[in-house]
């Protein structure tokens, strides 16, 4: 049965809006405070920014070359290789869990900051964000994990290392009945903000993840046509989006999911003024609900981490 609009939108109908959080009485946490990174970061590449710590200088590296831009020059976005057009691949992972009922505040504290800090101590995770889904999605996950890599093969030694397995062995799923991954490759600006989605437009808003199975019959041009048009709409909300990314899932362990989307939205407000505008409901009816199985939608508020390092 192909799955309607409207099944996506009730996930918003009991989340307030807001500028930049959002509090629920009826969660044991109204938001996750990752913990600040370390101030030692062995192994790191110098190339190594993870997302939502700012800049601590404007000297950095980028294919070889140091750079120097202002902060001024940072917080506006432009691109410092001045080639505005150019596209970097990057591979999105995205990890939704469903947590027990009897999880206390401090075991969900416990396991987010594991999962939030493994960016410290494997390489080749860019960019990443987490929390407790601010929605009651009808999946009833309660949890997602987003992470960017460089490449796939950084993606699949993180998959095998020893390091990961004894988190998601001692600290995830002792405490959840169920998890499901998809991974998929994407294109972003080629600029050090984009690909590490740094800077003052990532540290707050809201991440949007949505899953979806689309109709065999549909794979292919049908498909791709579908997504590039909720792109193409998304470049027509700047003040609303900060970025979009959106592939073919390659994940075995989840083939139900053909396909992957994250958009990151500057507050709980815009993401429900997008998703109440005209145009998204006009093109998801159009291009989306004949042709889709099913879809999952989840969000979670993203919080800054403090300035200073420990």
């Amino acid at each position: 049965m192909a799955s309607s609009f409207s099944s996506l939108t009730p996930i918003l109908s009991s989340t307030p809006t807001c500028l930049h959080r959002c509090h629920h009485s009826t969660t044991r946490i109204s938001s996750y405070s990752p913990p600040r990174p370390p101030l030692r970061r062995r192994g790191w590449s110098r190339i190594s920014f993870v997302s939502r710590h700012p800049i601590a200088d404007s000297n950095r590296y980028w294919n070889g070359k140091m750079y120097h831009a202002s902060l001024h020059m940072a917080s506006l976005g432009r691109n410092l290789d001045a080639d505005v057009e150019r596209k970097r691949e990057v591979v999105e992972h995205i990890y939704l869990l469903k947590a027990k009922g009897d999880l206390s505040n401090e075991e969900e504290k416990n396991m987010l900051d594991h999962l939030y800090t493994t960016q410290y101590h494997m390489s080749g995770i860019v960019a990443i964000s987490l929390g407790r889904t601010s929605d009651q999605n009808p999946q009833n996950y309660t949890h997602a994990v987003y992470m960017r890599f460089h490449r796939k093969q950084d993606l699949t030694r993180f998959y095998e290392n020893p390091s990961y397995l004894q988190i998601l062995k001692e600290h995830v799923m002792p405490h959840c009945h169920e998890s499901k991954y998809v991974d998929f490759e994407s294109e972003v600006m080629d600029d050090i903000l984009s690909v590490f989605r740094k800077g003052e437009d990532f540290n707050y808003g809201v991440e949007f993840v949505l899953l979806i199975a689309f109709h065999a019959s549909a794979l292919g041009a049908t498909a791709e046509g579908a997504l590039a048009s909720l792109e193409k709409l998304a470049t027509e909300f700047p003040n609303l989006i900060v970025q979009v990314t959106q592939g073919s899932n390659f994940n075995p362990g989840s083939a139900e999911f053909t396909h992957g989307i994250v958009i990151r939205f500057r507050s709980t407000e815009a993401l429900q003024l997008f998703l109440d505008s005209s145009e998204y409901k006009e093109m998801w009816n159009s291009k989306f609900q004949p042709v889709i199985q099913r879809a999952v939608a989840v969000q979670f508020v993203v919080d800054p981490v403090g300035t200073e390092l420990m």
